[in-house]
Protein backbone atom coordinates (compact mmCIF):
# COMPACT_ATOMS: atom_id res chain seq x y z
CA UNK A 1 0.00 0.00 0.00
CA UNK A 2 1.15 3.70 -1.01
CA UNK A 3 3.11 5.58 1.64
CA UNK A 4 1.54 8.98 0.13
CA UNK A 5 -0.39 11.66 2.57
CA UNK A 6 -3.35 11.12 0.90
CA UNK A 7 -3.32 7.03 1.23
CA UNK A 8 -2.38 7.96 5.07
CA UNK A 9 -5.19 10.02 5.35
CA UNK A 10 -7.95 7.50 4.59
CA UNK A 11 -5.66 4.21 6.20
CA UNK A 12 -8.65 3.55 8.59
CA UNK A 13 -11.60 3.79 5.74
CA UNK A 14 -9.48 2.10 3.56
CA UNK A 15 -9.09 -0.71 6.71
CA UNK A 16 -12.56 -0.75 7.17
CA UNK A 17 -13.09 -0.58 3.70
CA UNK A 18 -11.08 -3.75 2.98
CA UNK A 19 -12.99 -5.74 5.68
CA UNK A 20 -16.26 -5.95 4.07
CA UNK A 21 -14.84 -7.53 1.25
CA UNK A 22 -14.18 -10.05 4.04
CA UNK A 23 -17.79 -9.73 5.89
CA UNK A 24 -20.32 -10.30 2.26
CA UNK A 25 -17.37 -13.12 1.36
CA UNK A 26 -18.29 -14.81 4.36
CA UNK A 27 -21.84 -14.29 4.71
CA UNK A 28 -22.37 -15.53 1.21
CA UNK A 29 -20.86 -19.08 1.29
CA UNK A 30 -22.42 -19.37 4.98
CA UNK A 31 -25.57 -19.76 3.20
CA UNK A 32 -24.56 -23.32 1.31
CA UNK A 33 -23.95 -24.38 5.51
CA UNK A 34 -27.49 -23.42 6.07
CA UNK A 35 -29.15 -25.15 3.25
CA UNK A 36 -27.54 -28.09 4.50
CA UNK A 37 -28.56 -27.58 7.85
CA UNK A 38 -32.23 -26.79 7.11
CA UNK A 39 -32.77 -29.70 4.57
CA UNK A 40 -32.10 -31.90 7.72
CA UNK A 41 -33.92 -29.38 10.59
CA UNK A 42 -36.76 -28.66 8.16
CA UNK A 43 -37.09 -31.86 6.39
CA UNK A 44 -37.27 -29.87 3.46
CA UNK A 45 -37.09 -30.88 -0.21
CA UNK A 46 -33.95 -29.95 -2.27
CA UNK A 47 -36.55 -26.94 -4.21
CA UNK A 48 -37.55 -25.74 -0.45
CA UNK A 49 -33.42 -25.22 0.19
CA UNK A 50 -33.31 -23.03 -2.30
CA UNK A 51 -35.82 -20.38 -0.54
CA UNK A 52 -32.35 -19.66 1.27
CA UNK A 53 -30.48 -18.51 -1.80
CA UNK A 54 -34.02 -16.60 -3.06
CA UNK A 55 -34.15 -15.11 -0.45
CA UNK A 56 -31.06 -13.49 -0.28
CA UNK A 57 -30.28 -12.86 -3.39
CA UNK A 58 -33.64 -11.48 -3.94
CA UNK A 59 -32.29 -8.78 -1.64
CA UNK A 60 -29.68 -8.06 -3.62
CA UNK A 61 -32.21 -7.62 -7.08
CA UNK A 62 -34.30 -5.21 -4.92
CA UNK A 63 -31.62 -2.94 -2.88
CA UNK A 64 -28.91 -2.72 -5.68
CA UNK A 65 -30.06 0.49 -7.77
CA UNK A 66 -31.24 2.04 -4.38
CA UNK A 67 -28.14 1.40 -2.38
CA UNK A 68 -26.36 3.35 -5.31
CA UNK A 69 -28.81 6.17 -5.17
CA UNK A 70 -28.12 6.63 -1.72
CA UNK A 71 -24.40 6.42 -2.11
CA UNK A 72 -24.80 9.26 -4.84
CA UNK A 73 -27.31 11.16 -2.91
CA UNK A 74 -25.50 11.05 0.74
CA UNK A 75 -21.92 9.54 0.09
CA UNK A 76 -20.12 6.34 1.43
CA UNK A 77 -20.29 6.83 4.99
CA UNK A 78 -23.98 6.81 4.61
CA UNK A 79 -23.88 3.93 2.20
CA UNK A 80 -21.51 1.65 4.26
CA UNK A 81 -23.38 2.57 7.75
CA UNK A 82 -26.77 1.76 6.47
CA UNK A 83 -24.88 -1.15 4.81
CA UNK A 84 -23.74 -3.04 8.04
CA UNK A 85 -26.96 -1.88 10.59
CA UNK A 86 -28.74 -3.96 8.15
CA UNK A 87 -26.11 -6.80 8.06
CA UNK A 88 -26.01 -7.02 11.95
CA UNK A 89 -29.48 -6.72 12.24
CA UNK A 90 -30.56 -9.49 9.41
CA UNK A 91 -27.64 -11.61 11.70
CA UNK A 92 -29.60 -10.82 15.01
CA UNK A 93 -32.97 -11.97 13.53
CA UNK A 94 -31.57 -15.44 14.09
CA UNK A 95 -31.88 -15.29 17.51
CA UNK A 96 -35.81 -15.21 17.11
CA UNK A 97 -36.26 -17.17 14.06
CA UNK A 98 -34.53 -19.81 16.26
CA UNK A 99 -36.58 -19.29 19.09
CA UNK A 100 -39.54 -20.01 16.86
CA UNK A 101 -38.07 -22.68 14.76
CA UNK A 102 -39.76 -21.28 11.68
CA UNK A 103 -38.26 -21.49 8.26
CA UNK A 104 -39.93 -18.09 7.12
CA UNK A 105 -38.48 -16.26 10.02
CA UNK A 106 -34.82 -17.20 9.13
CA UNK A 107 -35.44 -16.18 4.92
CA UNK A 108 -36.37 -13.10 6.24
CA UNK A 109 -33.48 -12.54 8.39
CA UNK A 110 -31.18 -13.59 5.41
CA UNK A 111 -33.34 -10.87 3.02
CA UNK A 112 -32.22 -8.59 5.50
CA UNK A 113 -28.89 -9.53 5.28
CA UNK A 114 -28.49 -9.58 1.80
CA UNK A 115 -30.06 -5.96 1.97
CA UNK A 116 -27.04 -4.78 4.00
CA UNK A 117 -25.10 -6.56 1.32
CA UNK A 118 -26.26 -4.66 -1.45
CA UNK A 119 -25.43 -1.49 0.09
CA UNK A 120 -21.65 -2.42 0.99
CA UNK A 121 -20.83 -4.00 -2.68
CA UNK A 122 -22.49 -1.02 -4.59
CA UNK A 123 -20.05 1.27 -2.69
CA UNK A 124 -17.29 -0.93 -1.91
CA UNK A 125 -15.91 -0.71 -5.15
CA UNK A 126 -15.58 2.92 -6.31
CA UNK A 127 -14.75 3.42 -2.86
CA UNK A 128 -10.99 1.72 -3.01
CA UNK A 129 -10.38 3.93 -6.34
CA UNK A 130 -10.75 7.34 -4.30
CA UNK A 131 -9.19 6.40 -0.78
CA UNK A 132 -5.94 7.94 -1.60
CA UNK A 133 -3.95 8.30 -4.38
CA UNK A 134 -4.93 7.85 -7.75
CA UNK A 135 -2.17 6.00 -8.98
CA UNK A 136 -2.21 3.65 -6.34
CA UNK A 137 -6.11 2.90 -6.83
CA UNK A 138 -5.48 -0.92 -8.41
CA UNK A 139 -3.35 -1.87 -5.94
CA UNK A 140 -5.55 -0.60 -2.73
CA UNK A 141 -8.52 -2.55 -4.80
CA UNK A 142 -6.37 -5.95 -5.37
CA UNK A 143 -5.80 -5.81 -1.60
CA UNK A 144 -9.60 -5.84 -0.72
CA UNK A 145 -10.29 -8.30 -3.33
CA UNK A 146 -7.70 -10.56 -1.68
CA UNK A 147 -9.92 -10.49 1.42
CA UNK A 148 -13.06 -11.89 -0.55
CA UNK A 149 -12.11 -15.55 -0.84
CA UNK A 150 -10.65 -15.42 2.72
CA UNK A 151 -14.16 -14.62 4.03
CA UNK A 152 -15.91 -17.41 1.90
CA UNK A 153 -13.45 -19.41 3.22
CA UNK A 154 -13.84 -18.69 6.53
CA UNK A 155 -17.36 -18.91 6.30
CA UNK A 156 -17.34 -22.39 5.45
CA UNK A 157 -15.03 -23.40 8.55
CA UNK A 158 -17.73 -21.43 10.95
CA UNK A 159 -20.44 -23.56 9.61
CA UNK A 160 -18.87 -26.83 9.40
CA UNK A 161 -17.60 -26.78 13.30
CA UNK A 162 -20.13 -24.32 14.65
CA UNK A 163 -23.55 -25.30 12.76
CA UNK A 164 -22.80 -28.75 10.74
CA UNK A 165 -22.89 -31.90 13.33
CA UNK A 166 -20.57 -34.84 12.74
CA UNK A 167 -23.59 -37.36 13.36
CA UNK A 168 -25.28 -38.67 10.59
CA UNK A 169 -28.92 -39.11 10.94
CA UNK A 170 -30.72 -40.24 8.19
CA UNK A 171 -34.43 -41.03 7.52
CA UNK A 172 -34.82 -44.19 8.68
CA UNK A 173 -32.62 -43.33 12.00
CA UNK A 174 -35.17 -40.22 12.33
CA UNK A 175 -38.30 -42.21 11.95
CA UNK A 176 -37.32 -44.83 14.70
CA UNK A 177 -36.93 -41.95 17.36
CA UNK A 178 -39.81 -41.36 19.81
CA UNK A 179 -41.84 -38.00 19.15
CA UNK A 180 -40.45 -36.81 21.74
CA UNK A 181 -36.53 -37.48 20.64
CA UNK A 182 -37.77 -36.29 17.44
CA UNK A 183 -38.80 -33.02 18.19
CA UNK A 184 -35.76 -33.07 20.45
CA UNK A 185 -33.95 -33.37 17.11
CA UNK A 186 -34.92 -31.07 15.11
CA UNK A 187 -35.14 -28.63 17.97
CA UNK A 188 -31.37 -29.17 18.39
CA UNK A 189 -30.58 -28.02 14.45
CA UNK A 190 -32.15 -25.49 14.17
CA UNK A 191 -30.54 -23.56 17.52
CA UNK A 192 -27.38 -24.74 15.92
CA UNK A 193 -27.19 -21.85 14.18
CA UNK A 194 -27.90 -19.61 16.50
CA UNK A 195 -24.81 -18.35 18.18
CA UNK A 196 -22.97 -17.99 15.47
CA UNK A 197 -25.14 -15.53 13.93
CA UNK A 198 -25.50 -13.93 16.89
CA UNK A 199 -22.03 -13.37 17.11
CA UNK A 200 -21.29 -12.11 13.84
CA UNK A 201 -24.48 -9.43 14.01
CA UNK A 202 -22.55 -7.98 17.64
CA UNK A 203 -19.28 -7.99 15.88
CA UNK A 204 -20.79 -6.15 12.44
CA UNK A 205 -22.40 -3.67 14.45
CA UNK A 206 -18.93 -2.99 15.81
CA UNK A 207 -18.14 -2.55 12.17
CA UNK A 208 -21.02 -0.03 11.72
CA UNK A 209 -20.04 2.44 14.94
CA UNK A 210 -16.50 2.32 13.79
CA UNK A 211 -17.05 3.15 9.95
CA UNK A 212 -19.82 6.15 11.64
CA UNK A 213 -16.59 7.57 12.82
CA UNK A 214 -14.21 7.11 10.64
CA UNK A 215 -13.13 9.61 8.18
CA UNK A 216 -14.17 8.92 4.55
CA UNK A 217 -13.65 10.98 1.07
CA UNK A 218 -16.09 13.85 1.38
CA UNK A 219 -19.03 13.60 -0.65
CA UNK A 220 -19.59 15.99 -3.66
CA UNK A 221 -22.64 17.44 -4.66
CA UNK A 222 -21.80 16.45 -8.43
CA UNK A 223 -21.99 12.80 -8.01
CA UNK A 224 -25.60 13.43 -7.66
CA UNK A 225 -26.07 15.45 -10.80
CA UNK A 226 -27.79 13.55 -13.88
CA UNK A 227 -28.00 10.66 -11.47
CA UNK A 228 -31.21 9.36 -12.68
CA UNK A 229 -31.08 9.82 -16.25
CA UNK A 230 -27.15 8.05 -16.24
CA UNK A 231 -28.86 5.25 -14.84
CA UNK A 232 -31.25 5.09 -18.11
CA UNK A 233 -28.26 5.83 -20.41
CA UNK A 234 -26.92 2.26 -19.45
CA UNK A 235 -29.32 0.65 -21.38
CA UNK A 236 -27.99 1.98 -24.88
CA UNK A 237 -24.36 -0.08 -23.92
CA UNK A 238 -25.00 -3.39 -25.94
CA UNK A 239 -21.69 -5.09 -24.48
CA UNK A 240 -23.20 -4.34 -20.79
CA UNK A 241 -26.31 -5.91 -20.94
CA UNK A 242 -24.67 -8.60 -22.46
CA UNK A 243 -22.26 -8.77 -19.55
CA UNK A 244 -25.77 -8.13 -17.24
CA UNK A 245 -27.37 -11.64 -18.89
CA UNK A 246 -24.30 -13.55 -18.73
CA UNK A 247 -23.82 -12.59 -14.96
CA UNK A 248 -27.63 -13.96 -14.29
CA UNK A 249 -26.38 -17.51 -15.66
CA UNK A 250 -23.06 -16.87 -14.12
CA UNK A 251 -23.89 -15.95 -10.45
CA UNK A 252 -26.86 -18.96 -10.83
CA UNK A 253 -23.85 -21.29 -12.19
CA UNK A 254 -22.25 -20.39 -9.13
CA UNK A 255 -24.33 -20.15 -6.04
CA UNK A 256 -26.43 -23.52 -7.13
CA UNK A 257 -23.09 -25.77 -7.73
CA UNK A 258 -21.57 -24.39 -3.93
CA UNK A 259 -25.14 -24.75 -2.56
CA UNK A 260 -25.87 -28.39 -3.88
CA UNK A 261 -22.23 -29.71 -2.90
CA UNK A 262 -22.61 -30.68 0.43
CA UNK A 263 -25.86 -32.83 -0.40
CA UNK A 264 -24.25 -33.89 -3.97
CA UNK A 265 -20.94 -35.26 -1.84
CA UNK A 266 -23.94 -37.18 0.49
CA UNK A 267 -25.69 -38.95 -3.17
CA UNK A 268 -22.80 -39.89 -4.38
CA UNK A 269 -20.58 -41.33 -1.42
CA UNK A 270 -23.18 -42.88 0.79
CA UNK A 271 -22.84 -42.90 4.58
CA UNK A 272 -20.92 -39.29 3.92
CA UNK A 273 -21.76 -36.96 6.94
CA UNK A 274 -22.74 -33.53 6.46
CA UNK A 275 -19.76 -32.46 8.59
CA UNK A 276 -17.37 -34.33 6.08
CA UNK A 277 -19.27 -33.38 2.92
CA UNK A 278 -18.67 -29.48 3.81
CA UNK A 279 -14.90 -30.62 2.95
CA UNK A 280 -15.64 -30.61 -0.23
CA UNK A 281 -17.38 -27.48 -0.26
CA UNK A 282 -14.24 -26.34 1.50
CA UNK A 283 -11.30 -27.46 -1.24
CA UNK A 284 -13.89 -25.61 -3.69
CA UNK A 285 -13.61 -21.94 -1.91
CA UNK A 286 -9.53 -22.79 -1.91
CA UNK A 287 -9.26 -23.78 -5.55
CA UNK A 288 -11.61 -20.79 -6.18
CA UNK A 289 -8.76 -18.74 -4.34
CA UNK A 290 -5.77 -19.83 -6.08
CA UNK A 291 -7.71 -19.71 -9.40
CA UNK A 292 -8.25 -15.78 -8.39
CA UNK A 293 -4.79 -15.18 -7.90
CA UNK A 294 -3.76 -17.63 -11.04
CA UNK A 295 -6.04 -15.98 -14.02
CA UNK A 296 -4.74 -12.83 -12.30
CA UNK A 297 -1.47 -13.42 -13.09
CA UNK A 298 -2.12 -15.14 -16.78
CA UNK A 299 -4.26 -12.10 -17.78
CA UNK A 300 -0.62 -10.59 -17.96
CA UNK A 301 -0.05 -12.87 -20.77
CA UNK A 302 -3.63 -14.04 -22.44
CA UNK A 303 -6.28 -11.63 -23.14
CA UNK A 304 -9.48 -11.77 -20.35
CA UNK A 305 -11.74 -12.37 -23.09
CA UNK A 306 -9.77 -15.29 -24.02
CA UNK A 307 -8.77 -16.52 -20.70
CA UNK A 308 -12.66 -16.22 -20.02
CA UNK A 309 -13.57 -18.42 -22.69
CA UNK A 310 -10.89 -21.01 -22.02
CA UNK A 311 -12.16 -21.56 -18.03
CA UNK A 312 -15.72 -21.11 -19.75
CA UNK A 313 -15.18 -24.00 -21.47
CA UNK A 314 -13.45 -26.14 -18.81
CA UNK A 315 -16.36 -24.94 -16.60
CA UNK A 316 -18.58 -26.31 -18.98
CA UNK A 317 -16.69 -29.90 -19.13
CA UNK A 318 -16.70 -29.74 -15.55
CA UNK A 319 -20.37 -29.42 -14.86
CA UNK A 320 -21.42 -31.89 -16.97
CA UNK A 321 -18.60 -34.86 -15.81
CA UNK A 322 -20.53 -34.08 -12.46
CA UNK A 323 -24.19 -34.16 -13.66
CA UNK A 324 -23.38 -36.93 -16.44
CA UNK A 325 -20.73 -39.37 -14.83
CA UNK A 326 -21.51 -38.97 -10.56
CA UNK A 327 -19.86 -40.67 -8.06
CA UNK A 328 -16.39 -39.70 -6.74
CA UNK A 329 -15.10 -38.89 -10.46
CA UNK A 330 -18.41 -36.43 -10.73
CA UNK A 331 -17.52 -35.28 -6.94
CA UNK A 332 -14.07 -34.08 -7.72
CA UNK A 333 -14.95 -32.76 -11.16
CA UNK A 334 -17.65 -30.22 -9.50
CA UNK A 335 -14.80 -29.40 -6.90
CA UNK A 336 -12.20 -28.48 -9.15
CA UNK A 337 -15.10 -26.62 -11.37
CA UNK A 338 -14.41 -23.56 -8.91
CA UNK A 339 -10.59 -23.15 -9.87
CA UNK A 340 -11.92 -21.69 -13.47
CA UNK A 341 -15.02 -20.04 -12.03
CA UNK A 342 -12.58 -17.94 -10.46
CA UNK A 343 -12.23 -15.15 -12.59
CA UNK A 344 -15.52 -15.53 -14.32
CA UNK A 345 -17.47 -12.54 -12.29
CA UNK A 346 -14.78 -10.21 -12.31
CA UNK A 347 -13.80 -10.45 -15.94
CA UNK A 348 -17.81 -10.68 -17.01
CA UNK A 349 -17.77 -7.48 -14.63
CA UNK A 350 -15.06 -5.80 -16.42
CA UNK A 351 -15.59 -6.39 -19.76
CA UNK A 352 -19.09 -5.23 -19.47
CA UNK A 353 -17.99 -2.29 -18.07
CA UNK A 354 -15.44 -1.70 -20.48
CA UNK A 355 -15.41 1.69 -21.94
CA UNK A 356 -18.93 3.22 -20.04
CA UNK A 357 -16.42 6.39 -18.21
CA UNK A 358 -19.01 8.27 -15.91
CA UNK A 359 -21.69 5.83 -16.78
CA UNK A 360 -19.53 3.12 -14.54
CA UNK A 361 -21.20 3.61 -10.98
CA UNK A 362 -25.06 3.00 -13.26
CA UNK A 363 -23.96 -0.12 -14.91
CA UNK A 364 -22.10 -1.63 -11.78
CA UNK A 365 -25.63 -1.29 -10.52
CA UNK A 366 -27.19 -2.95 -13.30
CA UNK A 367 -24.75 -6.07 -12.77
CA UNK A 368 -25.01 -6.38 -8.90
CA UNK A 369 -29.40 -6.87 -10.08
CA UNK A 370 -28.28 -9.86 -12.00
CA UNK A 371 -27.24 -11.28 -9.33
CA UNK A 372 -30.51 -12.51 -8.81
CA UNK A 373 -29.63 -15.37 -10.80
CA UNK A 374 -28.58 -17.38 -7.77
CA UNK A 375 -31.89 -17.27 -6.63
CA UNK A 376 -33.56 -18.29 -9.76
CA UNK A 377 -31.30 -20.97 -10.98
CA UNK A 378 -30.54 -22.71 -7.27
CA UNK A 379 -34.61 -22.82 -7.41
CA UNK A 380 -34.61 -24.60 -10.87
CA UNK A 381 -31.46 -26.69 -9.76
CA UNK A 382 -33.71 -28.22 -6.68
CA UNK A 383 -36.46 -28.55 -8.67
CA UNK A 384 -34.71 -30.57 -11.28
CA UNK A 385 -33.02 -32.54 -8.25
CA UNK A 386 -36.32 -33.24 -6.53
CA UNK A 387 -37.39 -34.65 -10.10
CA UNK A 388 -34.31 -36.47 -11.41
CA UNK A 389 -31.82 -36.44 -8.82
CA UNK A 390 -28.87 -33.91 -8.07
CA UNK A 391 -26.55 -34.66 -10.22
CA UNK A 392 -28.75 -34.38 -13.07
CA UNK A 393 -29.47 -30.93 -11.59
CA UNK A 394 -25.71 -30.09 -12.35
CA UNK A 395 -26.12 -29.70 -15.92
CA UNK A 396 -27.88 -26.57 -15.49
CA UNK A 397 -24.24 -24.65 -14.61
CA UNK A 398 -23.29 -26.47 -17.32
CA UNK A 399 -25.66 -24.71 -19.93
CA UNK A 400 -25.07 -21.38 -18.25
CA UNK A 401 -20.93 -21.57 -18.48
CA UNK A 402 -21.86 -22.18 -22.46
CA UNK A 403 -23.46 -18.78 -22.29
CA UNK A 404 -20.29 -17.50 -20.29
CA UNK A 405 -18.42 -18.98 -23.68
CA UNK A 406 -20.41 -16.95 -25.85
CA UNK A 407 -19.80 -13.54 -24.11
CA UNK A 408 -16.39 -13.73 -24.16
CA UNK A 409 -16.33 -14.84 -27.77
CA UNK A 410 -17.99 -11.58 -28.37
CA UNK A 411 -16.48 -9.30 -26.24
CA UNK A 412 -12.96 -10.45 -27.26
CA UNK A 413 -13.43 -8.51 -30.98
CA UNK A 414 -13.32 -5.37 -29.22
CA UNK A 415 -12.58 -4.29 -25.80
CA UNK A 416 -11.74 -0.12 -25.07
CA UNK A 417 -8.56 -1.29 -22.70
CA UNK A 418 -10.04 0.68 -19.36
CA UNK A 419 -10.03 -2.14 -17.10
CA UNK A 420 -12.49 -2.01 -14.16
CA UNK A 421 -11.64 -4.31 -11.23
CA UNK A 422 -14.93 -5.44 -9.51
CA UNK A 423 -15.46 -7.45 -6.60
CA UNK A 424 -14.99 -11.56 -6.40
CA UNK A 425 -18.02 -13.83 -5.79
Amino acid sequence: MSGTTADRKYLPAIVLTVALFFLWGMANNLNDILIAQFKKAFTLTDFQTSFVQQAFYMGYFLLAVPAALVTRAKGYKTAIVTGLVLYAAGALLFYPAAHYGEYLYFLAALFVIACGLAFLETSANPLMTELGDPKTAAKRLNWAQAANPVGTVVGVLIGKYFILSEIVHDDSTVAAMTPAAREAFYRSEVVAVQTPYLVIGLVVLLFAVAAAVIRFPEHRADETVGASSRFVDVFRHPRLIFATITQFFYVGAQVGMWSYTIRYAQANVPGMAEHDAADYLFASLVLFGVGRFAGTALMGRIAPPRLLAIFAVVSTVLAGVAGLVGGQVGLYALVLASLFMSIQFPTIFALGMDGLGPLRRAGASLIIMAIIGGAVLTGVMGHISDLAGIDTAMLVPAACFLVVLAFAVKAGRTVSGEVVQPTIH
